[in-house]
């Protein structure tokens, strides 16, 4: 579940090893590649946490957010 946090949606996405994880961000990058919306994230081992917020816009939580998280949940 995505959290609104410090103007940025959150959240932190589990997967059994590293290479699950690793193959969740690349189909991640291609979603934000296809949106012009890049996120900021981090991986350790099995985990990915994300943060969205649109930068050109004072980051601060936009449509563009939204829209990118909802896809992001439809391929997790």
């Amino acid at each position: 579940m995505w959290k609104e946090e410090n103007n940025k949606l959150i959240q932190t996405f589990e997967f059994k090893d590293f290479q699950e994880a690793f193959a969740f961000m690349t189909r991640v990058a291609f979603l934000a590649e296809a949106q012009q919306h890049h996120p900021n994230w981090s991986n350790v081992y099995n985990k990915v946490q994300i943060e969205l917020t649109t930068h050109d816009k004072g980051n601060t939580i936009t449509e563009k957010d939204r829209k990118l998280a909802k896809a992001i949940d439809g391929i997790n």
